[in-house]
């Protein structure tokens, strides 16, 4: 029987289907845009159960209203002829319809499976780890990395996920060691880079990490829009804490904003961006009108509450009347949404967006209200703590905006925990101290820079 580049059996494939299957394994896993292949591929060989389960997959990741739909005609044909498949492949398509009717607790649970009994299917827990991460489950995380770990040490992809899944359980020495690993296996492997850029960030190696970014953008080119985009968004928070407000501004009309601008993760790397460089003071002109243009489709869009509290709060920038739109369809979803996915959108999204909504439109005072409930349980809704922070900083500029120096002074001062000599943040601290009328420390805050 064929079997794809890991070693794991595939039933049914001619030579150029399986061509195209490691293509999806090998794009899925390194950000490749030969991923995308597989969908070719499914159409011109409908019988092959794993290609058509792989082009549903593909499909699911859009991350949209419709791409359940989509997926489904790749489901149909994937269940047609399950029967005549390895019990590995059966699972896969498993987790597919699974995951077409939004029942994620199910797709883990197959997916445990897969891992134990298939420890070399990379690609099932890659696909694992999305599904918790998008639950802020980062322990789960971790648990189907050490699951595999015994079958992989050879393998850069694996050490890169590794390296992520400890870095999201604040475990950073391991993170840099797995991450270090990997890119000695494969010194252009996109995901070992963008977690040493999460540890850099976190423990404020601030110019250490924005050198490493420098240096490993050459390998960033042919990747995916997403990969290509968020390792330039981890490299513009480094530039942004340094105050090289010139490269920032290259970075998003450049490289952050203008590869997939109907991409939802394109989009939320737009708006994250757009709303740090206004914190930090920067006039970012026309730039949200822009972004709200790809953003109006999303209207009703409730298919992640991460992704919604960004879609709106960029809608609610540019002033346009969606926003009030997906205002209502998450009050919606919040009341209806089942028991699984209820408390992250009842007790988090939902205030959350009614703060975002509100600082967007010039109410800091009830921000604060909304923002204060849902920010110590933000996990729930997933994203990375990078990306989370977006949201502490929302509340940072609530209680500017509010006149509130000495709660945004506490605040500060625990941000530079991990941003020591930011340039942005001690400007504002500085700003904060005279208000509080402690002038040393506003002398010592203005002259903090990096060197």
């Amino acid at each position: 029987m064929a079997q794809d580049y890991l070693g794991n059996e595939v039933t049914g494939a001619g030579d150029e289907t399986l061509v195209c299957i490691n293509e999806f394994i090998r794009g899925f896993l390194g950000y490749q845009k030969c991923a995308a292949n597989i969908l070719v591929a499914a159409d011109d060989d409908p019988e092959c159960v794993l290609a058509n389960t792989y082009a549903g997959f593909i499909w699911m990741f859009l991350e949209a209203c419709e791409a359940p739909q989509k997926a489904m005609k790749y489901l149909i044909r994937a269940q047609k002829n399950a029967h005549l498949v390895t019990e590995r492949e059966q699972m896969l398509v498993q987790v597919l319809a699974h995951w077409i009717a939004n029942d994620i607790p199910q797709a883990l649970r197959v997916g445990d499976e897969i891992a134990r009994a298939y420890p070399r299917d990379l690609a099932l827990v890659k696909l694992h780890k999305y599904f918790s991460f998008n639950q802020g489950d980062a322990a789960a995380m971790l648990r189907i990395v050490n699951i595999v770990a015994p079958h992989n040490q050879g393998n850069a992809n694996f050490h890169g996920m590794a390296a992520f899944a400890y870095e999201q359980c604040h475990l950073l020495d391991k993170a840099e060691m797995s991450a270090r690993k990997s890119l000695e296996l494969n010194a252009d492997e996109p995901w070992a880079q963008h977690a040493i850029a999460h540890v850099m960030l976190t423990q404020g190696r601030i110019r250490e990490g924005a050198d490493f970014m420098k240096k490993s953008c050459t390998s960033w080119q042919d990747l995916s829009s997403f990969m290509f985009t968020h390792n330039w968004w981890h490299s513009a928070l480094f530039d942004l804490s340094l105050g090289d407000y010139q490269s920032v501004f290259n970075t998003y009309d450049n490289k952050i904003w203008g590869v997939e601008k109907d991409y939802s993760q394109d989009q939320i790397g737009a708006v994250a961006m757009l709303a740090r460089m206004e914190i930090a003071g920067l006039d970012v002109g026309d730039r949200w009108e822009d972004v709200a243009r790809h953003l109006k489709a999303r209207a009703t869009d409730t298919v992640q509450p991460f992704l919604s509290i960004q879609y709106l709060y960029g809608l609610a920038r540019a002033e346009c009347d969606e926003a009030d739109q997906l205002m209502a369809a998450v009050e919606d979803k919040a009341a209806t949404a089942d028991e699984f996915e209820r408390h992250a959108w009842a007790n988090v999204a939902l205030p959350a967006c009614r703060g975002a909504l509100a600082l967007a439109r010039g109410d800091a005072q009830k921000a604060i209200a909304n923002l204060e409930i849902a920010l110590p349980r933000m996990a729930a809704i997933g994203g990375s703590h990078a990306q989370r922070d977006l949201f502490e900083q929302l509340l940072l500029d609530a209680h500017m905006k509010s006149g509130n120096w000495s709660i945004a002074q506490q605040m500060m001062e625990m941000r530079r925990t991990f941003d020591p000599d930011g340039v942005p943040l001690n400007n504002m601290l500085a700003g904060v101290y005279d208000k509080l009328e402690l002038p040393q420390e506003a002398i010592e805050a203005r002259a903090r820079h990096y060197t």
